[in-house]
């Protein structure tokens, strides 16, 4: 792997397998009971949100302190930042602190991507999300969700899967990275959402786009619902939330369309009645949750990786051994 992971993109197909098996290794210590490895003791991890965060932020802190290191939560709320600070100088001050890795989410697109080139931090970045660029992480907690949920095993990819992303193409920056990823783990996407909602230069994207959502969904091997996301919108994008949810909304209905062994995917927060209904949100076939636990695995094996080095996760033999006792 590369020193940062600002974009799924940057993501060979053995870069991904080598992320979701670890992953695979890094899930089995949720099942001890002491949730705890001694992998990063002395390493220091900052995470620095600029926007809001529930499911993400709280994901890497959980990742981070698995591994044993040592962690730093930054809101830029309650900073310097308020004030005006830039982003020169509270990276600066962060690698004065020592900081080995920096996790940042920021409004901006391309603001960890210039965290990482500017020569400000010596450390790794990692894209929690920028603006409506990407969200690497999450594709790849999608994809190993995808990848359990389908039977696939520990070294496969997705090729042949058909997977089908629905909503706010638009502002999604899940989207985005889900497309880059799903690609090169050999997956056929398809986007579906309202003209409105569709990006400009879509047709250079590595996927298909629809805009029938009935049309698409008995040969979707996962169907993955998006949040509108209001908060990035300065105009009407469509008529109404009933017609909206009408068109593109899965409900009960619907879900009986997909094969019996199609899974519903959701990033996250869910707007319940508009892009998918309380019947499928809280059915057996809908992921959103084991996406909240899988998201922890990864991150662990993301940090692992930049941090801890290329090899196995799980070493036999050593006091510092990862290796679990079921897995000897």
């Amino acid at each position: 792997m590369k020193r940062h992971l600002i974009s799924a993109a940057d993501l060979t197909r053995d870069d991904a397998v080598l992320i979701l098996d670890t992953a695979e290794e890094m899930a089995r210590v949720a099942d001890r009971p002491i949730k705890k490895l001694p992998t990063l003791r002395g390493r220091t991890v900052v995470n620095l949100f600029f926007e809001d965060s529930t499911r993400t932020r709280i994901s890497f802190e959980a990742a981070a302190k698995r591994l044993s290191a040592d962690v730093i939560n930054f809101s830029a709320k309650g900073s310097s930042v308020s004030k005006g600070e830039s982003l020169k100088d509270t990276a600066l001050t962060l690698e004065a602190m020592g900081a080995d890795a920096v996790v940042i989410r920021h409004h901006d697109s391309g603001a960890p991507h210039r965290l990482a080139t500017s020569g400000w931090i010596g450390g790794s970045v990692v894209n929690a999300g920028d603006g409506t660029h990407e969200h690497p992480t999450q594709a790849l907690l999608d994809a190993f969700t995808m990848r359990r949920r389908l039977g696939e095993g520990v070294g496969s990819d997705l090729s042949g899967r058909r997977i089908t992303v629905v909503g706010d193409i638009l502002h999604s920056r899940v989207a985005r990275s889900n497309v880059h990823l799903l690609t090169t783990l050999g997956a056929e996407v398809t986007l579906v959402a309202p003209p409105t909602l569709v990006p400009i230069g879509v047709q250079q994207w590595p996927c298909e786009v629809s805009y029938d959502l009935d049309a698409v969904l008995a040969k979707s091997d996962a169907v993955m619902m998006l949040r509108v996301q209001r908060e990035r919108m300065n105009a009407a994008f469509f008529p109404t939330e009933r017609e909206y949810a009408r068109r593109y909304g899965l409900d009960g209905e619907r879900m009986a369309r997909m094969p019996e062994h199609a899974i519903v995917m959701h990033p996250g927060p869910m707007n319940r009645g508009m892009e998918i209904t309380a019947e499928v949100a809280d059915s057996p076939r809908c992921t959103a949750v084991e996406q909240v636990t899988n998201g922890v695995s990864i991150r662990m094996a993301v940090l692992y990786l930049l941090l801890g080095g290329n090899e196995p996760a799980l070493t036999a033999g050593t006091g510092t051994s990862t290796r679990t006792e079921e897995s000897k």
